[in-house]
């Protein structure tokens, strides 16, 4: 079991995205994806993304708004579980080059016309409702099969 954590940094109506084009044998290569990662050994889900998204934009946020946990079964072999954040406050200097891809910021209204992951289409709009989701996400390569959710 893989646990990682996403987060999409928010600020003037745009997303700080990021187009995974880098790194070799990346299971995300030309998705464009929020920032995060896997866990290392003792971190909390918020010590995680405080982490990846200083190493991945050079950005350290506060106060991460967790909004739900997605679940990917046997997804590229391995079940994930994932934390999802949002962050509107952070400082620091964004990166000129991400050791994962390209950052860009997006226009939110914009973010759904990206080359995303299937799910991306169905739980970015519960973020941006301000919904409380858990939701799994079944895939068989990279076609998503079906997806149940629940909120709070």
């Amino acid at each position: 079991m893989i646990l990682a954590t996403l987060c999409y940094v928010k600020h003037d109506g745009k997303t700080l995205m990021l187009h995974r084009n880098k790194k070799p044998n990346d299971i995300h290569e030309g998705k464009w994806n929020g920032l995060g990662g896997k866990f290392e050994a003792g971190e909390t889900p918020e010590e995680c993304i405080r982490r990846e998204v200083r190493e991945e934009a050079g950005y350290i946020i506060e106060n991460p708004r967790l909004h739900g946990l997605l679940m990917f079964p046997k997804f590229k072999g391995e079940d994930w579980y994932v934390f999802v954040f949002t962050a509107t406050e952070f400082e620091g200097e964004l990166v000129e080059s991400s050791p994962e891809g390209r950052l860009e910021w997006i226009e939110d209204e914009k973010l759904t016309s990206l080359n995303l992951w299937e799910s991306d289409h169905i739980f970015l709009p519960w973020i941006a409702e301000g919904k409380f989701f858990s939701a799994k996400f079944e895939y068989e390569g990279d076609v998503m099969r079906a997806y149940d959710a629940s909120f709070y």
